[in-house]
């Protein structure tokens, strides 16, 4: 179902008190995932000392600032949805699915782009012909995150931003040929001409890694995940959908946020502290992307999160019985 399909249906929609509760909720996951991401942002990589500080004896205005963020991200939602009371579930289902969408279409090209890139340089420079195309200096400077990061996987970030804008596949069949074509690569040349390097596992874990995190939230979506099945088949569309939507609340909401808390609130947890210091692998001729497959977690818990929001918003909106209900692939399929 497109957003023009629902808005057709949002003719007749009545709202209610509880239709307009839950479209806040919803909103309000999304809204407090990126205050919580951007003040994160500052506190690590500004320096600035965290909303927390806000509420102490020493408060900054650094630190009302970013406590201020928190109550916009709380006020935005509920004053979008009293202005757009006409909107229905599925609307804001859709939206919230097209954000996690394009942050996984963003991902994949992030993958993409510096998994090619980077295993050129890393194979020029393993083979000395790095030198030749640009110079000792930048040949030395390379073989420093500090430098590589900022210079060439900075400009392929920004690069995908633009491409999971300006395209609509999400590209998981891609990656997942990608995969095969560098462990097939990995196996030809270690056993036909005895040749390996670091970087070559470095990109199967690389691009492998992405596949499985980045696409678990369109997988979430389409419910292609494995489902411990024994009374879910035989229960009606309303009650699935109360299924679904206890499920994002009580399971799916808090396996994300503690992902998220844990493994970025300080600046030496798991997911932080790689991307805060751009770690690479003790192999100094394998790919410089070990901080980057820390981030998956992060894009992991970003999708699913957003996700989990629109899936509480169809769960209820098949609990009431709303028109345009969603079509699943598989169902479309057969």
């Amino acid at each position: 179902m497109s957003l023009t399909d629902s808005a057709k249906s949002a003719d007749h929609f009545t709202p209610t008190a509880s239709v307009l509760g839950f479209r806040f909720i919803g909103w309000t996951v999304v809204g407090t995932l990126f205050a919580y991401l951007f003040n994160i942002y500052l506190r690590f990589w500004r320096e600035w000392p965290g909303a927390r500080s806000a509420f102490g004896p020493d408060a900054t205005m650094e630190a009302w600032i970013q406590a201020l963020i928190y109550v916009v991200a709380i006020a935005g939602p509920a004053v979008f949805v009293l202005r757009t009371q006409n909107r229905t579930l599925r609307q804001d289902d859709l939206t919230i699915s097209a954000i996690a969408a394009y942050i996984a279409r963003f991902a994949f090209w992030v993958v993409f782009l510096i998994g090619i890139v980077d295993a050129t340089l890393s194979f020029l420079r393993v083979e000395g012909f790095l030198e030749f195309f640009v110079g000792t200096d930048i040949t030395t400077q390379l073989g420093r995150s500090q430098f590589r990061v900022p210079y060439v996987h900075a400009p392929l970030i920004v690069l995908s931003l633009v491409l999971a804008a300006v395209t609509r596949t999400l590209g998981f069949t891609w990656l997942a040929l990608l995969v095969v074509v560098a462990e097939l690569q990995i196996v030809v040349s270690r056993f036909v001409f005895s040749y390996e390097q670091a970087f070559m596992g470095d990109m199967v874990r690389f691009w492998y890694g992405g596949l499985f995190l980045f696409s678990s939230a369109y997988t979430l979506i389409e419910e292609g995940h494995v489902r411990v099945d024994v009374l879910y088949s035989g229960f009606s569309d309303k009650t699935k959908g109360m299924v679904n939507a206890a499920g994002s609340v009580l399971l799916g909401l808090p396996l994300c946020w503690v992902i998220l808390v844990i493994g970025m609130g300080q600046s030496t947890a798991i997911i932080t502290s790689p991307i805060l210091r751009l770690e690479v692998s003790q192999s100094g001729f394998g790919m410089y992307v070990k901080y980057l497959l820390a981030g998956y977690l992060l894009i992991f818990a970003v999708t699913m999160t957003l996700q989990f929001a629109a899936y509480l918003l169809e769960g209820i909106a098949d609990y009431r019985g709303d028109p345009g209900k969603r079509k699943l692939s598989n169902e479309i399929i057969h």
